[in-house]
Parts: structure tokens; sequence; C-alpha cells
């Protein structure tokens, strides 16, 4: 089974959700707080993290901050219940979820399920098709998910694999609009419910990542009030 990375300075939510993750057959993993757990993680990369935000020494967007340079491992924050802005930063800055405290466990082992489920169809997908059926290109994006590798005028460009999926449904259909609901849809299981402000957010860093090697990057637009699409350059 999958090994489930938790960072929180809350003993309590440390042990409680190692407790019914264990139960569930995962292996896990828990740190008291960012710095202990980012020289394990370098190390050892597991195949999801649950980072608590506000922790001493290393918070958990700086710990994302950090691994988001080498790695892309799948990550949900947890978040007070107030702290709106800390949610939207943390899914630009590349969470793939979050989840508000006080938090039903239940259904935070669901989307750890969901996300990992995605995980394992994306790479099964990628295993089933020949090299040349599944890399496709549209003007100057290239995308191949069989080696989940993006280049964008001929810049490689390092996604996770949410803002990867989303990515690929948008280009796969240029000047198709896709409504944030068929977004949701390609990006998370239907068991797993996520706001529009959620796929907002990874478009935003979406576009963010691009722009970085193309200052003039605009193939993603938005239709207010209906969804995106993209424009093939």
């Amino acid at each position: 089974m999958a090994r489930i990375v938790l960072v929180d300075d809350d003993r309590n939510i440390l042990t409680s959700v190692s407790i019914a993750l264990e139960s569930e057959g995962y292996e896990v993993i828990t740190f008291t707080d960012g710095v202990s757990a980012l020289s394990s993680l370098l190390n050892d990369e597991p195949d999801l993290g649950v980072f608590d935000i506000k922790m001493p020494r290393m918070d958990g967007m700086e710990l994302l901050r950090r691994l988001r340079k080498t790695s892309e491992m799948p990550v949900i924050f947890l978040t007070s219940k107030d702290d709106e802005i800390d949610e939207v930063l943390g899914l630009r800055m590349g969470a793939d979820d979050y989840m508000r405290k006080p938090f039903s466990q239940r259904l935070l082992i669901e989307r750890i399920k969901a996300i990992l489920r995605r995980n394992e169809a994306s790479e099964d997908n990628g295993a089933q098709r020949a090299p040349e059926d599944s890399y496709f290109a549209r003007g100057c994006l290239q995308m191949d998910p069989l080696r989940h590798k993006v280049v964008w005028k001929d810049v490689d460009v390092s996604l996770t694999v949410t803002e990867f999926l989303l990515l690929q449904s948008l280009a796969i259909s240029p000047g198709v609009v896709k409504s944030r609901d068929q977004l949701m849809d390609v990006a998370y299981d239907d068991q797993v419910y996520v706001d529009d402000r959620t796929i907002d957010s990874h478009i935003k860093r979406l576009r963010k990542k691009l722009r970085k090697g193309d200052p003039d990057f605009a193939s993603i637009e938005t239709l207010y009030g209906i969804g995106y699409r993209f424009i093939e350059a």
C-alpha cells in the first residue's frame, strides 16, 4: 500500500489520523515540524503528504515550496477554519487539495484515496499506450503523458499531477470551452467535493509556471462565468 507522510505539530491529530490511515492499510510516517520532515522527504519520498500550514520552525507552505524544487509529490494542506488566504496561496504553490480544521477523518481518507487513484490511473494509462500514441503537440505546447512531460516553446515545465491533467484536458481540444465542473471531473474523483476557487487556483498556478519560460503566455483563456479554453499558439 501507499506511504503517507503526516506533518503537524498537534500530536493528537498525528496519532488519530495515523491510526485511521493504518486501519486502511497505509504505511504512515509522522513529523511534528517542517524542518525534520524536509530532510527525510528529500531522501525518501512517500506517495502523498498531508501538511499542516501553521507549524513551528518551518510551516507547511515553506515545506511545500522547498519540496516543489525537486518533487511533484501530491500534498493536501490542513488549514485553520478562517485561513482562506492560506488556502488559496497553498493551491497556487502546488498543493493538490486542502481541508479545514476541524475536519472529518473519513473525508480526509477519501480525498487521499481519490488523489492516489488519480495518480495510479495516470501512470497506468501511460503504461498501456505506446509513447508515440500518448504524445501530442498543440502549437508551442508538447505533452507526453507517458513521461509526465510538458514542454512549452522548447522549455520544460514541471507540473503537479492535477495541473498536468487540467492542461491536458484543455489542450487536447483547442478552442473548446471546458466548464469548471468538467475540469473538476478531470482532476478529482467524483466522491470528492471541491469548489470553483480550487480549480481557479490551479489554473492560476498553471499559468504562472508556463509564464516563467514565456512571459507572454496567454493560451489558457478565461471565459468569465463559463470556464476555460486552450488557444493554440
